[in-house]
């Protein structure tokens, strides 16, 4: 592709951040099989080095460029400095990239990033790879995940929504968050408040009346306030749920994607999209959508109280 060839056309697509354990590499599988379902020609890249073991059908991968155990063994850094490495080597071998992707023109991307929250907060690395792609004509949306257990500790929370403010900030994309794992949330453990809540990031006083009640962070409740206040002067964090069990939930993330990057689906795709969603695609599909997974978690929640007060 040569520099006058580069912005001929629109490239769409995800780059798919958030730390370690919150479902990315999931997230890539169940999206390309979903969006394959509706006839979209989907193209994974894999851009963690430290990714052994990938579920989806990977075009493309940066193992063939650099791997994290190779940099770990060679330079003798630990797996924080040597994902830093290898991001700063991809920067400075973008040409490996370019040419990988020009094989795949007119398909929509997702591409799989490593979970070190660092990468997303301070570092240039791999925002100045995203803005390279954006001035080559991808039209690029950041999905970031967020594991929905946080809901369940306040504390936890707050720190979950500093940090997605301040990765919205940096990377400097259309930004979706999402709150990955809304199948499993009951497990994890009784919600404070509904879960629309978290979704919506409504006013957040109640969490700090809430974190209050606790002695240890009564004594940090002027912090808390302070932080709190950041994040709704911004007014920019908000959730989409996910459960990538859910066609529902998945057609809703898609379309919340779709609309940050700008990409519009024509009448085949829209058709495809009807057919799959009035259609039953099998048994993983058995979360019919996010209000059932709160109805679920509810059920469960009262049932454990009608057997607390049976054994009493």
């Amino acid at each position: 592709m040569s520099e006058g060839s580069k912005g001929s056309s629109l490239a769409f697509g995800q780059v798919v951040i958030g730390p370690p354990g919150s479902g990315k590499t999931t997230y890539c599988h169940g999206m390309q099989e979903f969006m394959g379902r509706l006839g979209r020609k989907v193209t994974v890249v894999n851009l963690d080095p430290a990714n052994e073991t990938m579920p989806y059908q990977c075009s493309v991968d940066i193992a063939e460029l650099i791997t994290l155990p190779d940099v770990m063994d060679s330079l003798k850094l630990g797996p924080n400095g040597g994902l830093i490495y290898c991001m700063e080597y991809l920067e400075a071998n973008f040409d490996w990239l370019q040419e990988k992707l020009a094989a795949f023109r007119g398909h929509y991307y997702l591409f799989d990033c490593p979970g070190q929250v660092e990468l997303y907060t301070h570092h240039d690395a791999l925002k100045n790879i995203f803005a390279q792609l954006v001035k080559w004509n991808f039209r690029l949306a950041a999905v970031h995940l967020v594991d929905s257990h946080y809901c369940t500790d306040p504390g936890k929370f707050i720190s979950v929504l500093c940090t997605s403010l301040s990765t919205m900030l940096h990377v400097e994309l259309p930004h979706v968050n999402v709150l990955s794992k809304m199948d499993l949330i009951e497990q994890y453990g009784k919600l404070a408040f509904n879960l629309d809540y978290y979704t919506e990031v409504l006013d957040l006083s109640y969490l700090v009346d809430h974190l209050a009640s606790d002695p240890f962070f009564r004594n940090y409740r002027r912090l808390n306030e302070k932080l709190v206040e950041v994040i709704e002067d911004y007014s920019l964090v908000s959730f989409v749920p996910l459960n990538v069990q859910d066609k529902q939930s998945m057609r809703q993330v898609m379309q919340a994607v779709d609309k940050a990057n700008g990409y519009s689906f024509g009448d085949q795709e829209h058709r495809s999209l009807e057919a799959l969603m009035s259609a039953a695609v099998g048994a993983d599909f058995h979360f019919a959508s996010t209000l059932a997974v709160q109805e679920r978690y509810v059920q469960s929640q009262d049932k454990a109280v009608e057997e607390e007060v049976m054994d009493l």
